[in-house]
């Protein structure tokens, strides 16, 4: 537990997948090809608070969504991309973009495609209803599934290890 706390300690950006993460991974697809999304309220609100402690926050997905568009932009998450059937590509212009080195970055996935990523950053998470490779891979799993508090987990495993957790949750207790 120790090691995973100093590997939380060091992360400055998270990056989700959606599909299977930020959702429970259903695909709601309407008669004329809308597809919708159901997204954990609680996820939103961990994210929002990790934001404000100054961790930033980035999307990697394999689909293209207006649905993720608009929740990215509700919650003020500013790294966002989509149809990333290759999702290795992306994570490296991110890091150069940033100019962050791997052990200061968390990827939280659920899928064989997630690993490549996984297998390359400091703290690889694996949410708790992930392909057995995923989990393989992680350096924790979640306590929640997909879509069902994961993203919360992880943003409060950060929050904790980094010291700033007290102070987001004392904001509701006064």
């Amino acid at each position: 537990m120790q090691d995973l706390m100093q590997k939380a300690a060091a992360i400055r950006l998270v990056i989700f997948d959606v599909d299977g993460v930020l959702t429970d991974g259903s695909l709601f697809i309407g008669d004329h090809g809308e597809e919708y999304k159901a997204f954990h309220s609680r996820d939103g609100h961990g994210m929002k608070m990790l934001l404000s402690t100054g961790v930033d926050i980035a999307i990697i997905t394999g689909r293209t969504s207006e649905v993720v568009r608009h929740r990215m932009e509700n919650l003020g998450i500013q790294h966002v991309y989509q149809g990333c059937v290759d999702k290795l590509p992306f994570f490296e212009q991110l890091v150069a973009k940033l100019g962050l080195s791997p052990h200061q970055i968390a990827y939280a996935g659920d899928d064989v495609v997630d690993v490549p990523v996984m297998s390359r950053v400091g703290l690889a998470v694996a949410v708790q209803d992930a392909h057995y490779l995923a989990k393989r891979h992680a350096h924790w799993i979640t306590p929640n599934g997909g879509g069902r508090g994961a993203a919360r987990d992880l943003c409060e495993l950060i929050m904790e290890a980094q010291g700033t957790l007290s102070a987001q949750l004392a904001k509701y207790l006064q």
